[in-house]
């Protein structure tokens, strides 16, 4: 079979996957279930013991802990910060970027404006897609906090503390052209004034957890030379103390990586599988796509050769950031999912770091993510993805690639229809976990990708409470 035949079996077949994929909630009645074998035989009805005062306490013994309080190590207490380290913050939206405004982004809980679709390809679904910013997750993860359904006044009670600082807002203003005595100042005065507190000194910060809107490696300055980049923030002695969770981490053992903010925020169970089963029926006419721009300054990138190979092949899809190409598609969220929705594979290499916000951008559009480096993703979001990552991914060495051991267009057609079948499906069955919900809606049955960073810190600081016997 020759190629250009065997790329339009794999591209334009929808998954044969029931539409009711990931959507059935299995539930049991229980009542009498034990106690009736015949349908039409007669029974006496059971009756509880009356609940009288010599048996209430043998009854509540009797019941779980967490029935009796469903937060019960769950609850989380939100300290009221100074608002120079959050609400001021926002205040100066016109002043946080030296280049760019991001008052607009910030709007809406930080959700960013609604996107009106103009496409009649009816690329979206009808509601809650928003021009979210890739670096305003700090501001989304606080107003999602605010209905959080154990929040709790009474410090004693919590198991984590979460600090609400806007570290990526703040460090953001004097990234460029600033000493590191102004770029550590707020970071100093803030570790400051947590010290004081009465929750920090029960065990130091290590209930403490913070959220970076920016890759942790910007929070993580060594020196205190001016050319080098970032703030001291985490390895000031006090934030060691403390997890942070970020977009990306660099390794250390109090970090862990969150995804990135998608354009989907959703306030229902309903509208995700509504959007799961879009995906589904998709007929996919690219066999792989790449949205990006090259790194001319980083000898050690791999996205020239990416162009290379997506503009030599009939079946890959490019949307070039950069100039030369229609640059302003690359920013456009209808055309970037637009594309995403029409590719069967999707091209994931390294930027300005490791990972990317268009690797859950593609996963959301049920486009398959192609990695090269292994700290792209695999060694980053391990609450929210599975460890198996050839269940959902493909994995081509940036080296191989480079050298030319490896043709992308070749081994991706390689790919059995089946394969490629229950990838995209693992991929789709990943969306709930990676979107970030409207910030005053509840979800039903699944878990978004706060939820499941909530539960991820609540299990690390439980650990270590085991591990140290607080």
């Amino acid at each position: 079979m020759n190629n250009a035949k065997r790329f339009e079996e794999i591209a334009t077949t929808p998954s044969n996957f029931s539409s009711h994929f990931d959507e059935t909630i299995c539930c049991t009645t229980t009542t009498n279930q034990n106690n009736v074998t015949n349908i039409g035989a007669t029974y006496a009805p059971i009756v509880s013991p009356p609940l009288i005062e010599e048996n209430v306490d043998e009854v509540f013994t009797k019941l779980s802990p967490t029935i009796l309080d469903p937060c019960l190590g769950r609850y989380i207490y939100v300290y009221d910060l100074p608002s120079r380290f959050n609400k001021d913050l926002l205040k100066r939206c016109h002043t946080l970027l030296k280049w760019e405004d991001l008052c607009l982004y910030l709007s809406n809980l930080g959700l960013g404006p609604k996107i009106i679709e103009e496409s009649k390809k009816k690329v979206l679904s009808k509601k809650n897609w928003y021009a979210t910013n890739q670096f305003s997750l700090e501001v989304i993860f606080h107003n999602l906090m605010k209905h959080y359904k154990c929040l709790t006044n009474d410090s004693s009670l919590a198991s984590a503390i979460y600090v609400p600082y806007y570290a990526g807002l703040d460090i953001s203003q004097y990234l460029w052209g600033f000493n590191v005595s102004i770029r550590d100042e707020s970071p100093k005065k803030l570790v400051k004034w947590l010290a004081q507190q009465p929750q920090w000194k029960r065990v130091y910060g290590k209930d403490h957890f913070m959220v970076g809107g920016r890759i942790s490696y910007d929070f993580r300055r060594r020196s205190d030379e001016n050319e080098d980049w970032g703030t001291k923030l985490m390895f000031l002695p006090e934030a060691s103390n403390m997890s942070m969770l970020s977009i990306e981490s660099c390794g250390y053992d109090n970090e862990f990586s969150i995804p990135y903010p998608t354009y989907f925020h959703p306030t229902n169970d309903a509208q995700i599988f509504g959007w799961q089963r879009k995906m589904r029926k998709m007929k996919r006419k690219y066999l792989f796509s790449f949205v990006g721009a090259p790194r001319p300054n980083v000898t050690s990138s791999i996205r020239n050769e990416l162009i290379e190979h997506c503009e030599s092949s009939k079946g890959c899809k490019l949307v070039g950031c950069y100039y030369g190409y229609n640059k302003d598609r690359c920013g456009d969220p209808v055309h970037v999912m637009d594309v995403f929705r029409n590719s069967v594979f999707c091209l994931q290499p390294p930027g300005d770091s490791y990972t990317r916000r268009s690797t859950f951008d593609s996963i959301l559009a049920g486009c398959i993510p192609v990695f090269f480096h292994p700290k792209s993703t695999y060694k980053q979001y391990v609450w929210h993805f599975p460890t198996n990552s050839s269940n959902y991914s493909v994995f081509l060495h940036e080296i191989d690639v480079k050298e030319k051991k490896v043709m992308i267009n070749e081994t991706l057609l390689n790919f059995s229809k089946r394969e490629v079948f229950a990838m995209r499906n693992e991929v789709i069955s990943l969306i709930p976990r990676i979107v970030y919900r409207y910030p005053s809606s509840r979800l039903e049955t699944l878990e978004d990708a706060f939820d499941v960073a909530v539960k991820g810190i609540l299990g690390r600081i439980e650990a270590m409470r085991r591990d140290y016997k607080w």
